[in-house]
């Protein structure tokens, strides 16, 4: 049984913290924006605030609970750079190492100057190596296809490249990758995109192991998260929720992932160290205290205290923000006053980002979206679920973070 300590105790108004559930209710879930919202907050290590609301499946009046499993996307991103951190721990690789030098796909990559659109690519050598760094931060010259800017990203698209169950496992993704141009050249901008990707294929090789089974071996059974994977097995299939898209006024909210017959209830053929976990609210809720304690949880340490303090630095260059660096039409924040860190965004200015918040908070989130913040100086966490794409639709992540530092006292 989940255990919820009183909110009052660890400097929470019960009452105003209480009003998180009326308004997902009243805002998300009578509208039919989301088919279903899970909060989780915690304070102190202790978690003060859990609620479900809404169907786990379309047509079934069973709602989700603790137990449902959710596509987390995105929230997959600071799992791979944990895990390569962890890897830098032990003097196998380093953040500023060059990537080619791990993944020799990459050695002779170059900048995009013309060409594509059934014209070969033109290209300029890059002004420095694409390093670790870059993978981590996303500012490494790699797009995602689905932004639909241009003819590199359009490359990727006609190449299936970001296709799970497509033609491609890590090794051949990073070979189709390593024939493409960059759109930039790396550290000279901030762009969304496959860097994590890429850095799982890292993890890969520096380990000698699968990601799938390093994930599970180093992370996940350490951390007891046990519902946390690339697949969800049969014995709990009948916990994944049903996942959505918008499709428009028209159309409305329409199925993209039916639980019954998920492409997450089969081995996929790319392991996306970006984007392909599956886990639950409290699963994220102990990758989220892991990292909240400076690397260990339970007395399963993954990595030190200074690591933890350096990945949540701002790493971009200048000490900018993404609103002065950033070429993306898509990411999972706002930009004024955020930097990146090695693997989360990181809030630097409170006033400039116009939310609630502290220096030094940081987080992430998923296309579905799902969302989590931690709060080191208030000592605070929450892990929000839902699934429906894409995740800007609604300013979701900014209200209940609003709502929640409201509550503080």
């Amino acid at each position: 049984m989940l255990k919820k300590n009183a909110p009052e105790k660890h400097g929470f108004d019960a009452k105003r913290l209480n009003r998180l559930d009326a308004f997902l209710k009243e805002r998300y879930l009578d509208s039919g924006k989301l088919p279903n919202a899970q909060i989780l907050v915690s304070r102190n290590g202790e978690i003060v605030h859990f609620s479900s609301q809404g169907p786990a499946r379309e047509g079934s009046s069973t709602p989700i609970d603790e137990g449902s499993i959710f596509r987390i996307a995105s929230m997959t991103k600071p799992v791979t750079s944990v895990a390569f951190m962890m890897l830098v721990e032990e003097g196998k690789v380093a953040v500023d190492t060059p990537v080619h030098h791990v993944l020799p796909e990459f050695k002779d990559i170059g900048v995009y100057s013309g060409g594509g659109a059934g014209v070969p690519f033109v290209t300029r050598p890059t002004s420095e190596p694409m390093r670790m760094l870059d993978l981590l931060r996303h500012t490494s010259g790699l797009t995602y296809g689905f932004q639909n800017r241009g003819n590199v990203d359009a490359a990727y698209r006609a190449g299936r490249i970001e296709d799970w169950h497509g033609g491609y496992d890590l090794d051949g993704f990073v070979g189709e990758l390593g024939k493409l141009p960059l759109e930039f050249s790396p550290g000279e901008a901030w762009n969304y995109s496959v860097s994590t990707d890429v850095l799982g294929a890292v993890v890969q090789r520096v380990s000698g192991m699968p990601l799938d089974r390093y994930f599970e071996e180093k992370i996940f059974a350490p951390l007891k998260m046990h519902d946390t994977g690339f697949t969800v097995p049969e014995s709990k299939a009948d916990r994944l929720t049903d996942c959505y898209r918008w499709a428009g006024p028209a159309e409305g909210r329409v199925m993209l992932d039916r639980a019954e017959d998920s492409a997450w209830r089969r081995p996929p053929k790319l392991l996306s160290g970006g984007g392909g976990l599956v886990s639950t609210a409290l699963d994220y809720h102990r990758f989220c205290l892991m990292c909240a304690n400076g690397g260990e949880l339970d007395g399963a340490r993954l990595l030190g205290r200074k690591t933890l303090e350096l990945m949540t630095l701002n790493h971009l260059p200048g000490q900018s923000d993404l609103a002065s660096l950033s070429q993306s039409l898509f990411s999972e924040t706002q930009n004024a006053g955020i930097g990146f860190g090695l693997g989360f965004a990181v809030t630097r200015d409170v006033a400039k980002a116009m939310i609630p918040g502290s220096a030094g908070e940081y987080y992430w989130g998923g296309m579905f979206s799902t969302a989590f913040f931690i709060d080191p100086v208030e000592k605070l966490h929450a892990v929000f679920m839902t699934q429906t794409s894409p995740s800007w639709l609604h300013p979701i992540r900014r209200e209940l973070k609003t709502l929640i530092y409201s509550s503080l006292v």
